[in-house]
């Protein structure tokens, strides 16, 4: 038996009906459908039929940029999108359809923007031998988007560069008497805390046989007793090593430093390149970005930072708003004092999911 006491993200009881029932459904014994377990962020904004485009390689300042410019180039518009970059690693699933039609699947015009799109992830690596992906797909499948970013970056490894947290802890132990390995994570507490730690223990090919998940804000302490498929513990002390920096990855790659960058206009072809333009022209490297359209309306939010990792200073907002004030709506928050890298976000502050940000749009 699993037993969750949860919260919404400003730490209150959950009273919103269509959450409840989602849970419910979600969990309940129809829940694992074909049909239903489908990404329900996704779904929600209606992406789930349109083309979806895996982006994935070495970051840099501007590359979001360049990608969305070769997105406008090709008159494909974008639905929704998701960018996760950690340790000079950058990931993106990108949702399109067609300026004309609701679905994108010309073979042609795909094959030349995948190909575009490839040339400049090489370029971002540094020649042919670098790994680089860029590949389009007819659907996402049943994955969440979450974790296959967490899967791609992964992948990348990104997990290799020693994380610099002071207020992360992890480590694991032998639980000698029951034949298990014991992961123990203390570290600030946040939404998705929990689902970062478990699909990346999953996907390494762990089994989770018990857990106890605390938070006494705003910290959380999270104990996983884990095994091998094959039912054997963590081995080795390099294994031991590869777990704690695995994890340490996944809880980094969603904490986002810096400025805050919500912009609200009418959907259209080339918008999130104009914006991208825009943010690179003034300086600014984006750490991470949540996209999705609602209707008529798109909603871009960017973590920004300039191009040193820097704090942005108020007159390069400024000279933004006087750039794009007059065509869009921008909302400018800043992070709290992030002296480490295990910050928790504001409680106010948008979550990168599909889910959220449509549901700011929906009649009270």
């Amino acid at each position: 038996m699993d037993v969750f006491h949860v919260t919404d993200q400003q730490g209150k009881k959950i009273t919103d009906n269509m959450t409840i029932e989602y849970i419910e459904k979600a969990l309940g014994p129809k829940g694992q459908t074909a049909d239903e377990s489908k990404s329900w962020s996704a779904k929600r904004v209606g992406v789930h039929s349109n083309t979806a485009i895996e982006l994935v390689g070495r970051d840099r300042p501007g590359l979001l940029s360049e990608i969305s410019a070769v997105i406008a180039n090709q008159q494909f518009n974008v639905a929704a999108a998701e960018v996760w970059t950690h340790n000079r690693r950058i990931a993106c699933v990108v949702y399109l359809n067609d300026d004309t039609t609701t679905h994108s699947h010309d073979p042609a015009r795909l094959s030349a923007m995948e190909e575009q799109l490839k040339n400049i992830l090489r370029v971002c690596g540094g020649g042919d031998d670098d790994k680089v992906a860029a590949h389009a797909n007819f659907s996402m499948g049943l994955t969440h988007i979450d974790r296959r970013l967490h899967q791609m970056l992964f992948a990348e490894m990104d997990y290799e560069v020693k994380a610099e947290a002071e207020e992360l802890k992890i480590s694991v132990d032998r639980c000698s008497e029951k034949d298990y390995s014991v992961v123990t994570v203390r570290c600030r507490d946040r939404p998705k805390l929990m689902f970062d730690i478990v699909c990346t223990l999953t996907d390494m090919q762990y089994v989770v046989f018990h857990a106890t998940i605390s938070s006494d804000t705003p910290y959380a302490t999270q104990e996983y007793y884990i095994r091998h498929m094959d039912g054997s513990p963590v081995n080795t002390q390099g294994e031991e090593e590869r777990v704690i920096r695995c994890l340490e990855a996944a809880i980094l790659r969603r904490v986002s430093e810096g400025l805050s960058l919500e912009l609200c206009a009418k959907d259209r072809v080339g918008l999130l390149s104009e914006v991208t333009r825009v943010l690179r022209e003034n300086g600014l490297s984006v750490s991470r970005a949540g996209v999705t359209t609602v209707g008529e309306q798109a909603v871009n939010i960017f973590y920004v930072r300039d191009a040193s990792g820097n704090p942005v200073d108020m007159k390069t907002i400024e000279r933004l708003r006087k750039e794009i004030g007059h065509t869009m709506m921008l909302n400018v928050k800043r992070s709290p004092s992030t002296s480490n890298a295990t910050q928790p976000q504001a409680s106010n502050k948008p979550s990168f999911s599909f889910g959220s940000l449509f549901e700011r749009f929906m009649p009270s």
